[in-house]
């Protein structure tokens, strides 16, 4: 098993930055990909940025040039760097990680964005 837990959620005016941080815990040997996901209520949960053990990335089109992901394996860290803000970057984000499948999530953190 492996626990996620999120921080750095805000409220931030548009335009502004925020950093979200994943702390991990458990068996994080037995996953190589950590990523980051979002949902508004009412709509589907979207997948934002991955990274991979060796560091490749890869992010949504709505938010390349924006966001940067990364990770740091001795803390079991993966954080998500959130540069000109967007009020539709209001969501819920999640952590999650890769084993077979996103099999392990974190229960969120609130992202809001003001116009």
């Amino acid at each position: 098993q492996v626990q996620l837990v999120e921080s750095g959620g805000g409220l931030v005016q548009a335009g502004g930055s925020l950093r979200l941080s994943c702390a991990a815990s458990g068996s994080v040997d037995s996953v190589n990909v950590m990523g980051w996901f979002r949902q508004v209520p009412g709509k589907s949960r979207e997948w934002v940025a991955s990274i991979g053990s060796g560091n490749s990335t890869g992010y949504a089109a709505s938010v390349k040039g924006r966001f940067a992901i990364s990770r740091d394996n001795a803390k079991n860290a993966v954080y998500l760097q959130m540069n000109s803000l967007k009020p539709e970057d209001t969501a819920v984000y999640y952590c999650a990680a890769f084993r077979r499948d996103w099999d392990y999530w974190g229960r969120g953190t609130q992202v809001t964005v003001s116009s």
